[in-house]
């Protein structure tokens, strides 16, 4: 199976030969170019089509949520992880509605990041355990009240989405529950339809939101 292709993208050259030696660690990963800012970063990742882009929020010339921004248009199959020191309401807010894909502390440990790369990878969300929380209030803020009450989610569609709020990939909730990968997608067909939204990841923040369930340490 082909590496997942990443570039990597700070201002500070310590993290980035930091990250990029974590990631060397594994043979499903491997960085094919890293950048100092944010320009640089888009004329790399619109050049080399990366599968992840790792990204910090604060770089030169433009921002990681201006980045995210134009990758959108100029490499849309681009998977964006904010690899952050900051954890600021704003910043949380501005990626996600630009759409970032994950967002990890750089207190995060190494078997987190790769977690984190393999998961938005496989067009999941990933979200750092320290900010879920604040991240589901944050998008709750202001929202019109979701479309469906949690009784129009079946039992099954609720642990579907307790369990992708700790982090489990498809495949472990599959497994979990004893059903297949395709069942665990049409699950989730069903969810997004059912509360109007369009990702995993608004799904998993609409249901907590409202306390329809909990955002838990993920799973290790």
């Amino acid at each position: 199976m082909e590496p997942i292709r990443i570039v990597l993208a700070d201002d500070h050259s310590l993290v980035r030969e930091g990250t990029r030696r974590i990631l060397e660690q594994y043979p499903d990963t491997q960085v094919v170019d890293d950048a100092a800012d944010g320009e640089e970063a888009v004329d790399l990742i619109a050049r080399l089509r990366p599968q992840v882009a790792i990204l910090d929020i604060r770089m030169p010339k433009l921002s990681g949520v201006e980045v995210v921004r134009r990758i959108s248009q100029c490499s849309p199959e681009t998977k964006a992880l904010m690899l952050t020191a900051y954890d600021d309401d704003d910043y949380i807010l501005a990626l996600m509605e630009a759409g970032a894909a994950g967002y990890l502390l750089k207190t995060a440990r190494p078997r987190q990041l790769i977690d984190a790369v393999r998961t938005v990878h496989q067009g999941e969300a990933f979200l750092d355990p320290a900010i879920a929380a604040k991240v589901a209030r944050l998008w709750a803020h202001g929202r019109s009240p979701p479309q469906e009450t949690p009784e129009s989610l079946s039992p099954r569609e609720l642990e579907v989405l307790s369990l992708a709020a700790r982090g489990l990939r498809n495949k472990l909730i599959a497994e979990r529950l004893n059903i297949s990968v395709r069942t665990v997608e049409g699950h989730f067909n069903n969810i997004l339809a059912k509360l109007g939204v369009s990702s995993r990841m608004e799904a998993v923040l609409c249901a907590a939101s409202h306390h329809w369930i909990t955002l838990e340490e993920r799973d290790s």
